[in-house]
């Protein structure tokens, strides 16, 4: 059986995601704090922060995942209002880990049981590759995981495992609306960055991971899948 193993699948575009592959007959293994609300997902409520996260995470795959093809899919993230000048150093350590340091550590727990045809997805954002104000840990760990996925493509030479970093545009998530305080005037300002003048559905982005996974030819690729920015 395929089997996708996805962080931060209770709602969003990892619910989306879950969803997707589900439908397309995968066995879906969420790991996150709640529950996604599908019977086909198996929900492990883990806090991915905690610093016992890697032990839990190594009992659970003992248990529960055999070798095979797996998507592994990395999609859990905190997006906080931070800038470079006033970011408390604890605070900056706490973005890291859940962005950065839990996609590494599950890399080294489900890579040993992946076989040929299996993938590594990493979700990076449209700030994986340039900056806004207001946004300083998230657009730091964004820019670290397209690093993460460019050098996991070298190590993986010859596994016949390949890996994509997906980077959503300004999506409709709860992650987005609650960052601009459900401002429908910012959101609305927002989605007139894109040249399809919208907010990209999560579904949308649900569709690209899946079409990364089954396609190895992308190996190595950042897609940015934003409904094309406006440039000023």
């Amino acid at each position: 059986m395929r089997t996708l193993v996805i962080t931060g699948a209770s709602k969003g575009i990892g619910f989306e995601t879950a969803r997707l592959f589900a439908d397309d007959g995968y066995r879906v293994i969420n790991i996150s704090r709640s529950a996604a609300p599908d019977d086909r997902i198996e929900n492990h409520g883990i806090d991915l922060t905690m610093s016992n996260a890697e032990q839990q995470l190594r009992e659970l795959f003992d248990l529960l995942l055999d070798a095979g093809e797996i998507c592994l899919v990395h999609n859990a993230a905190v997006l906080a209002n931070d800038t470079a000048q006033a970011t408390e150093t604890d605070a900056f350590v706490d973005v890291l880990a859940l962005n950065v340091v839990a996609p590494h550590f599950l890399n080294q727990l489900v890579l040993p049981r992946m076989q040929p045809g299996s993938s590594v997805i990493y979700l990076g954002s449209t700030l994986s590759e340039k900056a806004v104000a207001g946004t300083y840990s998230y657009v730091v760990t964004k820019h670290a995981i397209v690093g993460m996925m460019r050098a996991t493509c070298q190590d993986l030479k010859g596994t016949g495992i390949h890996t994509t970093c997906i980077c959503p545009g300004f999506t409709d998530t709860e992650m987005l609306r609650v960052h601009v305080g459900e401002d429908q005037d910012v959101l609305s300002q927002i989605a007139a960055s894109s040249t399809f003048g919208r907010l990209i559905e999560p579904k949308e982005i649900a569709a690209t991971i899946r079409f990364a996974a089954g396609n190895p030819v992308i190996n190595g690729a950042v897609i940015h899948a934003n409904l094309g920015q406006v440039e000023h």
